[in-house]
């Protein structure tokens, strides 16, 4: 499985697709600008919504939902890239949080 920090999200998050795998309560207070949400326990059934010829940045609190995500995205044939540190280390830049169920 390919991962990268969240200091090397923060260069491409902008040009990237994004995929927030935490529960909706800690993606309305605050996430990646951008991030589609879709809960960890969502992943098996709402997958389809995920675009296969894409890369797909998967990010949690810190690592770990993301890292399971990744792993059974990838048995699925997606290209997948955990954000190692997840939204903790993001906040912790100081980068850029959106707020509410937006992306």
């Amino acid at each position: 499985m390919q991962e990268i920090s969240a200091v090397e999200l923060m260069a491409i998050y902008k040009r990237v697709s994004v995929i927030d795998v935490r529960e909706i309560d800690e993606y309305v207070d605050g996430h990646v600008p951008g991030a589609k949400h879709i809960p960890l326990s969502m992943i098996p059934v709402r997958n389809n919504e995920i675009d296969k010829e894409t890369k797909q940045y998967v990010i949690c609190e810190a690592g770990g939902r993301s890292a399971q995500a990744c792993a059974f995205l990838e048995q699925q044939g997606f290209d997948v890239v955990n954000i190692a540190g997840g939204t903790g280390s993001w906040r912790m830049m100081g980068a850029p949080l959106n707020t509410g169920e937006q992306a």
